[in-house]
């Protein structure tokens, strides 16, 4: 897997993608990521890649030299075009689902707008699809491309200890992630779960899988609808709706 993100401000990208799980994941090869600065291929004497807006407006425009030129140089002409996404408030809501498909894709290329935005001939020519990352608006695309990196690397095989690990948590199979509990046994007169100190693995895997239902249903509802259910499940929350457990 090799993402390569095209931005304005890649000491930025790199402070994160260097840290933790993900830093470590591309010091042993499991993905490669590369952080391109755009102006690198302006044009430009004065390295510019912006410019004020036809038509009349507040703030500048990048302009679709450099982020082409920037794009070509990522790919060789006999390679296959890598898939870009332009992080942007008005592509669709990023989803763990397609977190999981778009880890299945070879080369991913990020695209990263800043000031008002991208001359929409640029996005036209060559973005494939369009992410955002919710509902309101940030200075740059930075943020959002190092969320959907971090999300993409994790389902990347070895980059996490075992598949479990990723399986297990909020979001993966769309339900939200159950309780979890550490040392000390009691701590603020609060004591761990029972339970999960009876060494009995398949009582603590269903009290585990309930008690993620039961924080779905309340915390976030929606998603139990299109999150897959077994018929015993969908019992189970029948009876969490009428206060029966």
């Amino acid at each position: 897997m090799k993402i390569d993100i095209m931005t304005l401000f890649p000491e930025m990208c790199e402070s994160v993608l260097s840290e933790s799980i993900i830093g470590r994941a591309r010091k042993n090869g499991y993905v490669e990521i590369n952080c391109v600065n755009i102006r690198d291929f302006t044009l430009d004497k004065h390295n510019r890649v912006d410019d004020a807006p036809y038509g009349g407006g507040m703030g500048m425009l990048m302009g679709p030299q450099p982020i082409y030129d920037c794009y070509k140089s990522l790919y060789g002409d006999e390679e296959k075009k890598p898939h870009l996404i332009y992080m942007s408030p008005q592509g669709k809501t990023l989803t763990q689902q397609r977190v999981k498909e778009l880890a299945l894709t070879d080369h991913i290329v990020l695209l990263c707008g800043h000031y008002e935005g991208v001359d929409q001939r640029i996005l036209d020519e060559i973005v494939d699809e369009e992410i955002s990352i919710g509902d309101y608006v940030l200075t740059g695309g930075e943020l959002p491309a190092l969320v959907l990196a971090d999300s993409i690397s994790r389902m990347i095989d070895n980059v996490l200890p075992n598949d479990e690990a990723k399986e297990l948590e909020s979001h993966y199979n769309g339900l939200l992630e159950y309780p979890q509990y550490t040392r000390p046994y009691e701590w603020h007169g609060v004591k761990v779960p029972d339970i999960l100190l009876s060494g009995h693995h398949a009582n603590i895997d269903k009290w585990r899988h309930e008690k993620a239902l039961e924080t779905t249903l309340l915390k976030r509802p929606e998603l139990l609808s299109s999150a897959k259910l077994s018929k015993k499940d969908t019992e189970y929350i029948k009876s969490l709706k009428k206060g029966e457990t």
